[in-house]
């Protein structure tokens, strides 16, 4: 099946307690080591690529990845997602190159401004049966080209920058938008917090209660797993004090409240570096690529594994397919146009 948007995925999410991963991709061993693990875990998918991925790996390239993934896995749900977007001239590029949804981040703007810029990407990706994902609130940390607030201060005053749940319910009514990420106490980065991360989830309730119906989004969930950590500072690495979202708390936010969307990034990175880091610390001698790349692919399946359990959505892809086919979701203005050429 061509790629699909992220609808069926969160028409089901929503009320069957489990959320769909995104996971942000760079290179091939990072999308097979992703893709893999959903596909031995019939598993829907979101695949996203931010606007540092485009510019580090060349979207011709990621394109063509992902492409071949589809290929591979013909049965498994599989949307292609722009992650932070900060202008309208970037999502219609991405519409150009295939993308089935988009987010446009207008959320460190005033409030009307973030209205504003919303509405005009919801009826540029409307138009190309796309959809759209926006945010409102503010997340701590730091994540590429993504600034938010310092820990320290996020966590001294952390009910300022959480979602409002009636100005969220104004949102997207004036906005049109499809999905919304939320503030609810995550942040963004390795090094989210000082002390243990204890999320807002009554934010989350009063946003369903305003917005019934409206799938949520929560950004800065990698739980910066200790094992990985460990590595990187047994091999020569410096991450003390590194501190994620515990799990716990995600499966609680997708299985009980309307979280149909968990971003998860920095855990594909730390997967990653800890492997290499332990080939080539243990194996000095080593300069083929395959043989460090190759393990750092492995540690991502298994944690892409285990992650797909935590959102309980192991299982639910062949749900997804035949919502797909319900809907009758038309194919994106992408795959019209290579049809024809």
């Amino acid at each position: 099946m061509p790629l699909m948007t992220s609808k069926p995925m969160f028409d089901l999410a929503y009320d069957g307690g489990f959320a769909i991963g995104a996971f942000n991709v760079n290179n091939m061993e990072i999308t097979q080591g992703i893709v893999e693990a959903c596909a031995s875990e019939q598993s829907p998918l979101i695949l996203q690529i931010s606007k540092g991925a485009r510019k580090y790996a060349n979207m011709r390239y990621l394109k063509h990845i992902i492409d071949a993934a589809v290929e591979e896995h013909p049965d498994l749900p599989i949307a292609i997602h722009l992650d932070h977007g900060d202008t309208v001239e970037l999502v219609k590029t991405c519409l150009n190159d295939g993308f089935t949804s988009v987010m446009i981040d207008g959320s460190h703007q005033p409030y009307e401004e973030n209205v504003r810029l919303t509405a005009e990407v919801v009826k540029v990706a409307h138009q190309a049966g796309v959809v759209v994902e926006a945010e409102l609130g503010i997340l701590g940390g730091i994540e590429e080209h993504v600034v938010g607030v310092k820990a320290e201060d996020y966590e001294k005053s952390i009910e300022k920058f959480l979602t409002d749940p009636h100005q969220a319910a104004d949102f997207w009514k004036r906005t049109g938008v499809d999905s919304l990420a939320i503030a609810i106490g995550t942040s963004h980065g390795a090094y989210k917090f000082k002390h243990e991360a204890k999320l807002a989830m009554g934010r989350i309730e009063q946003v369903m209660k305003t917005c019934p119906g409206l799938p949520l989004v929560m950004h800065g969930s990698s739980s910066v797993p200790r094992e990985f950590i460990d590595l990187i500072n047994k091999y020569g690495g410096n991450m003390p004090n590194a501190m994620g979202v515990p799990e716990e708390q995600i499966h609680t936010a997708v299985t009980k409240y309307g979280v149909c969307k968990v971003n998860i990034d920095t855990d594909l990175r730390l997967a990653l570096t800890a492997k290499i880091r332990e080939v080539l610390a243990t194996k000095p001698a080593e300069f083929d690529p395959r043989n460090y790349l190759g393990p750092g692919r492995e540690a991502i399946v298994k944690m892409v594994k285990h992650k797909l359990h935590v959102l309980n959505c192991a299982g639910k892809a062949e749900a997804v397919v035949k919502q797909w086919k319900k809907l009758g979701e038309p194919l994106p203005v992408f795959y019209t146009k290579s049809a024809k050429a």
